[in-house]
């Protein structure tokens, strides 16, 4: 997942993550906007773990302007990134991340709606509640919509934010307790 801003402007977040279509290249989507994927054959060319190519789209590459990026690979324990098709039920879908989320961010990529983020610092109970949306700057809502689990998160609701019948979405996820690559001191003797 990478996050573009151009620094000297007023264009978009521009988001690419790479399981927002089956053709991800061809996609974009806006940090700062409920809207839906965006086709683009200008955007993001190509992305790696470690390099990513842009084409000539002004949100990304602009001639004399300054940008920033922030990017993200997944790591096993730490970080998960995916989309999942909603059910519309309240018993909504179970997604495997291999980690109790502390973080989960989730935006509808098929369709307008806002960029929802949950954290277990403000939910600290399931059904988790607080929710702040990252292209608005209203007040945090408080409705129980999500669980996070040992090994995920599974959707409470069946409205459109998160799971509508059909619905394509897109995440990010962070662990709580990441341990894959945590290191023991040992002391004594």
């Amino acid at each position: 997942m990478i996050i573009v801003k151009q620094r000297n402007g007023t264009n978009s977040w521009t988001v690419y993550q790479a399981y927002v279509d089956a053709s991800p290249f061809s996609y974009i989507l806006n940090l700062n906007s409920t809207s839906a994927k965006i086709s683009t054959s200008q955007g993001f060319q190509a992305a790696s773990s470690s390099t990513f190519t842009i084409g000539t789209d002004g949100n990304v590459n602009g001639n004399g302007s300054t940008f920033v990026a922030y990017c993200f690979a997944e790591v096993a324990g730490f970080s998960k990134f995916g989309s999942y098709t909603g059910n519309g039920s309240t018993d909504g879908p179970f997604t495997y991340t291999g980690f109790r989320p502390r973080f989960v961010m989730i935006k509808k990529s098929s369709d307008i709606q806002g960029w929802y983020m949950y954290d277990s610092a403000r939910g600290t109970y399931n059904v988790v509640g607080p929710f702040i949306e990252a292209q608005s700057s209203a007040a945090e809502g408080t409705y129980p919509l999500i669980d996070f689990l040992s090994n995920g998160f599974k959707i409470r609701e069946s409205g459109n934010g998160n799971n509508t019948s059909g619905g394509t979405y897109i995440y990010a996820a962070f662990a709580e307790n990441p341990f894959k690559y945590s290191k023991a001191i040992v002391t004594g003797k």
